[in-house]
């Protein structure tokens, strides 16, 4: 009787038990800092954390956490970069054009490249790139080496990307005719 008392004792918290739940998204630390303030009892350390996360099939998002602890900086930063994930257009492994992102004094230069380039980035720009899923592009980082500029500024140029058919809708004309071809109706 004792036996089977202890088993019904250890089903019953059977369902508190936490499941680990794979996740869609990737993330990938681009900088980690540590900060203190002096205080007159001593030095209080915090913690910052730059995160990017993304899907690796078009979608990315860029958090920032503080914390008194590290991975408390790193759970917020994660949460906050899934919260304002956006999709990003791409053409195939690259981007469709040449583009310039720019936020505050960071500016990033972004250009196609053929099949089997690489990402030729550096330092920040880089973690962006692979968690988009782009695997052909080269780049260059132009101004400020500020990690969360460079970050920025390199979003801002994947989201600032256009396609054919949306610059041709935009202007009122059809594909052929912002190319300058003649239409079939001539």
């Amino acid at each position: 009787m004792a036996e089977n008392k202890g088993n019904r004792d250890r089903d019953r918290f059977k369902d508190r038990k936490k499941e680990k739940v794979e996740s869609e998204w990737e993330e990938r630390v681009v900088k980690l800092r540590r900060v203190a303030k002096v205080t007159r009892g001593g030095k209080r350390f915090r913690f910052n954390a730059i995160i990017v996360v993304g899907n690796t099939k078009g979608m990315v998002g860029v958090g920032y956490g503080k914390a008194n602890e590290l991975m408390d900086a790193i759970r917020k930063a994660k949460d906050k970069a899934i919260r304002e994930a956006k999709p990003v257009l791409s053409k195939g492994s690259t981007i469709p054009h040449e583009v310039v992102g720019r936020f505050k004094s960071g500016e990033v230069w972004m250009s196609p490249a053929s099949p089997g380039t690489g990402v030729i980035a550096g330092g920040a720009v880089r973690p962006v790139l692979e968690m988009v899923g782009l695997k052909d592009v080269l780049t260059k980082s132009l101004r400020s080496t500020n990690a969360f500029n460079l970050v920025k500024a390199t979003l801002q140029g994947l989201h600032s990307l256009m396609d054919v058919k949306k610059i041709a809708e935009k202007r009122g004309k059809t594909v052929q005719e912002v190319f300058g071809m003649p239409s079939k109706s001539e």
